[in-house]
């Protein structure tokens, strides 16, 4: 299948989508700031640079995007029909990725929490999830994941 759109305004489309600072991002980091929760962004001293390290905790967060990072059983998990060859090597190499960082992480003493885009559509998943990661940040568990099918299966 070939894409419906030239290379070039492909390109641009692709070198628009953002690393850093995307909603899903801002909206866990309002909602963890006004909970007084500190932090620091993107932090270079600790391996794979995540989204949120919380110091006083030990603690880092990584903000994951469905499509990019394949949550399994997400709707937002798709795979594209132009070159899924090279599509498939993309996501398999983010997944290789993804876990060599969150075993680095560990490794150098850190707590890990993925807190999954679809957990944070909705202001009452964005409520429940900051509940949930609150209480795990006071708890002493090395790992954390939040998507939204769990967030939605809670009371």
């Amino acid at each position: 299948m070939t894409d419906i759109v030239d290379h070039q305004t492909r390109s641009r489309m692709m070198s628009g989508i953002k690393g850093k600072d995307t909603k899903p991002e801002m909206v866990l980091r309002q909602a963890l700031h006004a909970r007084g929760f500190r932090f620091r962004l993107h932090s270079a001293k600790v391996p794979g640079r995540p989204d949120l390290v919380l110091p006083r905790y030990r603690a880092v967060v990584f903000v994951h995007g469905c499509f990019w990072h394949r949550l399994a059983g997400c709707r937002s998990a798709t795979t594209p029909s132009t070159r899924p060859e090279f599509w498939q090597a993309k996501f398999e190499a983010n997944l290789a990725r993804d876990r060599a960082v969150r075993l680095a992480v560990l490794e150098s003493g850190w707590r890990v929490a993925t807190v999954w885009e679809c957990a944070l559509r909705k202001r009452h998943q964005v409520e429940t999830a900051v509940e949930e990661l609150e209480s795990w940040l006071f708890g002493d568990t090395a790992e954390m994941e939040l998507s939204g099918a769990e967030i939605s299966s809670m009371p």
